[in-house]
């Protein structure tokens, strides 16, 4: 297992959304915070010898940074195929150990079936439906999430705890560990008043019945 700083360095300077779209919330997950969650997923041995799958992978850190490790299989599932595009050259510019299967689909509606048999560890950074009329966006990542998965770990806006908590625990699942982190926000959109901003948010592994 290689170290999270090494694996942080191999995700700096990829490139990004070449055109966000904000009804979707297309922030790139930081590339600090993708090392430290997969890293974090690694050591919980929720990676080597799994399928990992990249619910809404945008341009793709999660997945690469898991495949940077030693997974059995590597899904990357994206509606917007702008960013799919970004996501493939990404991948060969880390240059992953594990290739990456990428797949141009909706993660709410995910042309995927539930695997029984196999290990699944979902990762995802969701909308946080913090905009005005997509209010609990990340509900429908967390319920694919407990459908096709064994274990899963997301990134959700500050004081979501309680929501996630009592979601997991109505499917039958449990948070193990919930951690605070900052997310950078670079300017993307047009309402965005400054070059990048950091917000608050909240990670969570949990383990699906």
């Amino acid at each position: 297992m290689g170290s999270k700083r090494a694996l942080a360095e191999r995700l700096h300077g990829l490139a990004g959304f070449r055109a966000p779209q904000l009804e979707f919330e297309q922030y790139p997950t930081p590339p600090d915070l993708a090392a430290h969650l997969v890293h974090l997923a690694d050591l919980q041995g929720d990676i080597t010898d799994r399928t990992v799958l990249d619910l809404g992978t945008g341009t793709g850190l999660l997945a690469l940074a898991a495949a940077c490790r030693s997974p059995n299989h590597v899904l990357g599932l994206e509606r917007d195929p702008s960013a799919l595009a970004v996501a493939r050259e990404n991948e060969r510019s880390v240059d992953p150990a594990r290739s990456v299967d990428w797949l141009l689909g909706d993660a709410t509606r995910p042309p995927l079936c539930p695997c029984p048999d196999a290990p699944v560890t979902t990762l995802m950074n969701p909308p946080f439906g913090a905009r005005t009329g997509s209010e609990g966006a990340d509900r429908a990542f967390l319920e694919r999430a407990a459908e096709l998965s064994t274990v899963s770990y997301s990134i959700h806006n500050a004081g979501s705890q309680q929501f996630v908590e009592a979601f997991a625990a109505d499917e039958g699942g449990e948070v193990t560990h919930a951690f605070r982190a900052e997310f950078e926000v670079p300017r993307l959109y047009g309402h965005h008043d400054s070059d990048r901003t950091e917000i608050n948010v909240e990670l969570f592994r949990i383990v699906w019945a």
